[in-house]
């Protein structure tokens, strides 16, 4: 559906046109949310900068997340999660994610706080959406800052997630819905793991 990040943030940003020129923040979720955060905003003429968010992983099986804890210590958790793990493994999890997430902004942002997000549109920005958890501390976040507009905008998400999502949002802008979702990297035809450099590279280009 897609050839690879810089297709999907081309497509996302033109989807997303009724935002461009309006002062909005693009506010992408590293690291595959850079690039595709990069060409939206490009088109929209819009300001990016990038928000941490962190995925919980259970400990026996780090591909699956039961939650998610963003830069400012917002944290969204599933239901099933107080069922698995016990409140001190979720506590020490969340605390070492939180030490992550604070290690990703000095390396994204150089230490710098969020731009001022109090009535502001803000656009979040991903790759794509799989369970949803790290949007949903993104969310909390926003909210926490008192944004004016909310828009949840991605190339791809499953069904139930992308319902989920325009329920949260004030607009969800999501390109794909596949039927049999898997993973996002099955709507991408180039795909890979980016590096910290790159999306640093990103994000200097974004300054000029």
């Amino acid at each position: 559906m897609f050839i690879n990040r810089k297709d999907a943030g081309q497509k996302l940003g033109i989807a997303l046109e009724k935002y461009k020129g309006l002062g909005a923040l693009v506010l992408a979720i590293p690291r595959g949310g850079v690039e595709v955060g990069y060409y939206a905003a490009r088109h929209l003429e819009a300001e990016l900068s990038v928000i941490v968010s962190r995925k919980l992983p259970y400990p026996d099986n780090p591909e699956a997340g039961f939650g998610a804890i963003a830069e400012d210590g917002s944290v969204f958790l599933f239901d099933e999660a107080r069922q698995w793990l016990s409140e001190d493994e979720i506590k020490k999890i969340m605390a070492f994610q939180k030490k992550e997430a604070e290690r990703r902004v000095r390396v994204f942002r150089e230490g710098e706080p969020l731009p001022d997000l109090k009535g502001r549109t803000v656009i979040l920005v991903d790759d794509g959406i799989a369970m949803g958890s790290t949007m949903r501390a993104s969310i909390k976040l926003c909210r926490n800052k008192e944004v004016s507009r909310l828009i949840v905008a991605s190339p791809v998400a499953s069904p139930d997630v992308a319902v989920e999502m325009r329920a949260l949002a004030d607009d969800a802008v999501i390109l794909e819905t596949p039927a049999f979702f898997q993973a996002v990297a099955q709507v991408y035809e180039h795909w890979y793991d980016v590096p910290e450099e790159e999306v640093k590279t990103f994000l200097r280009k974004s300054e000029k």
